[in-house]
């Protein structure tokens, strides 16, 4: 594992990686079992397929067992949440919801995190959230109540006047700059990132062209809205597949680029290639591969 960093008050770059259990066991649980799929595999989020079906259900299912057992300290109105979504959606084409038109269901819920526990990726997905299990104090974007809601999820209304979602087919997101699924991941992504302060972490696949990718939510949309002035250190760790490829590192790719732009804006950093704990985690989905038992060697030293 080799780790660059910045100057400057190395010892708190580190805070926040050591394994405990989660205190969100409940809700973590069935992460826990995505570590026995493929661990670095590319955002999910654009489709051709039409509305998720059952999607209210799904909805409000998610929202309530956030209030029950996720987050059992706030408090709210899920089917209020409900009803703004659904009334912004259907009674709009499926290009043609802003930004600001969620503006207001964000409003109704409100939230804020402790420091040092904003947990950043791109193209890391499953990954990420077996780390956020293990690891202390981690929360990702999904983790938010709207977050959690609607991941995964895919929704648009009928590109005619009739009311309704549009269950046969929606655009994907590359289509139209105001897509529906992507307008409220740009919200959620920016208050996420504008909450974000103390040290944190960015996690990057360090198996393809372009870790840093200009175009994904992180590189796009959040960090710009990060603050040198409310985050102490940007704690980057790029981790690739154990049998490779070996594209990406700290030294070389787009990585380099992240750094520099981090430079340029007076944030402090570290970087780190082939975190020991992310190892042990892919690891766990192919044991007997020769990679995972080099890496059980040395964990046992």
């Amino acid at each position: 594992m080799f780790t660059h960093t910045s100057s400057l008050r190395l010892d708190e770059a580190g805070r926040g990686v050591a394994i405990i259990s989660s205190p969100k066991a409940f809700a973590l649980i069935s992460v826990t079992t995505w570590w026995f799929m493929l661990l670095l595999c590319p955002d999910q989020r654009t489709s051709q397929l039409g509305t998720t079906p059952n999607i209210k259900q799904i909805v409000l299912g998610r929202c309530y067992n956030y209030i029950t057992f996720v987050n059992p300290s706030m408090r709210y109105d899920c089917e209020d949440i409900w009803r703004r979504f659904e009334e912004l959606v259907v009674r709009k084409s499926s290009c043609n919801v802003t930004v600001e038109d969620y503006h207001q269901i964000f409003y109704e819920a409100p939230q804020a995190w402790p420091c040092d526990r904003f947990l950043f990726w791109s193209k890391t997905r499953t990954l990420m959230h077996s780390y956020s299990a293990v690891v202390r104090h981690f929360w990702t974007l999904e983790d938010t109540l709207v977050g959690y809601m609607f991941n995964h999820l895919i929704w648009c209304g009928q590109e005619e006047d009739t009311a309704g979602f549009n269950f046969s087919s929606c655009p994907e997101w590359s289509a139209c700059k105001n897509h529906p699924v992507y307008s409220l991941w740009r919200l959620a992504s920016t208050n996420f990132a504008e909450m974000a302060c103390g040290n944190i972490t960015v996690l990057l696949n360090g198996s393809i062209v372009n870790a840093f990718n200009r175009k994904s939510m992180f590189a796009s949309v959040e960090l710009d809205v990060l603050s040198p002035r409310k985050v102490d250190y940007v704690n980057i760790k790029v981790v690739t597949n154990l049998e490779g490829p070996f594209i990406e590192s700290c030294c070389q790719g787009s990585v380099v680029d992240l750094i520099q732009i981090l430079q340029s804006r007076g944030f402090q950093w570290t970087c780190t290639d082939n975190d020991h704990t992310l190892m042990v985690l892919q690891s766990i989905q192919n044991p007997k591969r020769s990679s995972c038992q080099t890496c059980a060697s040395h964990s046992s030293i």
